[in-house]
């Protein structure tokens, strides 16, 4: 099956109402060029779930593409402040946020990985997460002891994630720190990729013991250049500024939907590949 294709037929995949994983963290490999197709998809009641989101979580809020967010932490780094269409979202009730420390996410999605309905979550026994939260709930230890925490496991219906290198099977390398996004492939059950560059397969068959997502778990490729940007990505650009910052100052949809047309020429970059007779 062809795998490499289009991000408009990529971001096709996902339907409204899904629960949605990105992978990177805060203004650090997130897969952005996938996050403005969303937008421009106009896609509705996603729910999304992440330890530590910023842009991504915050635009798709901005479009009304989100119903709720569970996550640990939904902000800019120290520099540019905090989430502010999130926020807004959440204090006038559009948006539901399932508020969660990073390792309880972490928690949740491992028992989507492994196919349990929650996870025991060691140190969280008191605090206003318990009350706040519904997917927690405090139990007795079966085998004696210490009452003990459960956390609902997270099932992504996708996960979206940016990576380095990937090739036309989906075999996928992540250079530099990987976050969650293994866990997040692992536990969704479906993975689009975005990759920076598209390598023989050779390469990734040589390097076996490099790879961190292997293809038969990806359901579409598609090639974007500086996909994370405005975001960094590991040894490839830094965060841009100009861009981040304009957008942090935007208090209307239709600044935020020219904003969206001002990436698509780079975001569409790629297109060509998903064209390409392998």
């Amino acid at each position: 099956m062809k795998k490499v294709v289009s991000l408009k037929e990529a971001i096709g995949i996902i339907n409204d109402g899904d629960m949605v994983s990105f992978g990177g963290n805060v203004l650090h490999r997130a897969p952005m060029a996938a996050v403005r197709e969303i937008a421009r998809q106009h896609k509705r009641n996603l729910r999304i779930v992440k330890t530590a989101g910023a842009q991504d979580v915050d635009l798709l809020c901005a479009m009304d593409c989100v119903q709720s967010v569970d996550a640990g932490f939904i902000s800019y780094e120290t520099k540019y402040g905090l989430a502010a269409h999130y926020r807004k979202g959440v204090q006038e009730g559009r948006i539901k946020g399932n508020e969660h420390a990073c390792y309880t996410v972490i928690c949740a999605l491992r028992g989507a990985a492994m196919n349990v309905p929650f996870m025991p979550v060691k140190g969280l026994n008191a605090g206003d997460l318990l009350l706040k939260n519904d997917y927690f709930v405090v139990v007795e230890d079966p085998f004696g002891g210490e009452p003990v925490t459960l956390v609902k496991s997270l099932m992504p219906d996708v996960a979206v994630i940016h990576v380095q290198e990937c090739d036309i099977k989906g075999n996928s390398i992540i250079h530099g720190p990987k976050f969650e996004d293994i866990l997040i492939s692992r536990a969704a059950k479906k993975v689009i990729v975005t990759t920076e560059q598209i390598v023989p397969e050779s390469k990734t068959r040589l390097n076996a013991e490099r790879v961190d997502i292997p293809g038969f778990l990806v359901n579409a490729v598609v090639h974007v250049p500086n996909g994370a940007a405005p975001a960094a990505c590991y040894r490839k650009y830094e965060v841009d500024d100009q861009s981040l910052s304009a957008f942090i100052a935007m208090k209307t949809k239709e600044e935020i939907q020219e904003y969206l047309k001002g990436y698509e020429t780079k975001d569409y970059v790629g297109e060509r590949m998903a064209g390409r007779i392998w």
